[in-house]
């Protein structure tokens, strides 16, 4: 594999430098995500596929948490970002990296596009592959629900979506509460994990329920 063809690097640039700091200045979101350096193929990786699972993002690399410049050792880095994307993301994920120079210091900028073969899987460090998704400035382990509405996204289907009394029980219960969780609907109903999991997905994909991923357990609001 062509590493230029496959990354197109830029040259060093002095010039459009209010583009990084003004990225820096926003601080990190779901979209955008700052690395002093990538000193872990694996944890890089999970950043990478939590971008793609999503609209997309930027890596800055060479950036503090606090938005300091701290720089790197670009041929460093860049080997370890073309070794993650490559051999630690399922699907491959493309990037494009631009490389800056900032008060000397080298700054690279790490655009990861939003995936077309969604979900997006990364090795961990126990070599079992992980869906990742980016809520706010976090990426954070998907749920089954939330790969399931991945993938379904991404091969569509032309069934209709039985509604019945399952699903009319469910809007019920959100009328008078303000979330559920995937347990309590199992619950609420005397179903099975598999079942309601099928429930929630097929209303997700159609706009109807919202599922909110934090990093204790997921739930469920009307859209």
């Amino acid at each position: 594999m062509n590493y230029r063809q496959k990354y197109q690097p830029t040259s060093i640039k002095n010039e459009r430098i209010s583009h990084i700091q003004e990225l820096i200045l926003q601080g990190e979101s779901d979209t955008l995500d700052f690395k002093k350096e990538i000193s872990s193929k694996s944890k890089i990786a999970k950043t990478m596929v939590s971008f793609a699972n999503h609209k997309g993002g930027v890596l800055l690399v060479g950036v503090n948490d606090n938005k300091s410049l701290h720089g790197v050792s670009t041929e460093e880095e860049k080997f370890m970002l073309q070794e993650a994307a490559t051999f630690f993301c399922r699907p491959e994920i493309v990037l494009t990296i631009k490389e800056w120079l900032i008060k000397g210091k080298i700054i690279l900028e790490v655009i990861v596009p939003e995936g077309d073969a969604k979900p997006y899987y990364a090795k961990g460090e126990d070599d079992k592959w992980w869906v990742h998704i980016r809520v706010k400035d976090q990426s954070l382990l998907a749920s089954k629900v939330v790969v399931d509405v991945l993938k379904k996204s991404h091969h569509l289907d032309t069934t209709l979506i039985k509604y019945g009394s399952k699903e009319q029980a469910l809007f019920n219960y959100l009328k008078e509460n303000e979330k559920i969780t995937l347990k309590q609907y199992c619950k609420l109903l005397n179903i099975s994990r598999q079942r309601a999991i099928k429930i929630l997905v097929n209303l997700i994909s159609i706009g109807m329920i919202r599922v909110h991923t934090t990093e204790k357990e997921d739930f469920y609001t009307m859209s």
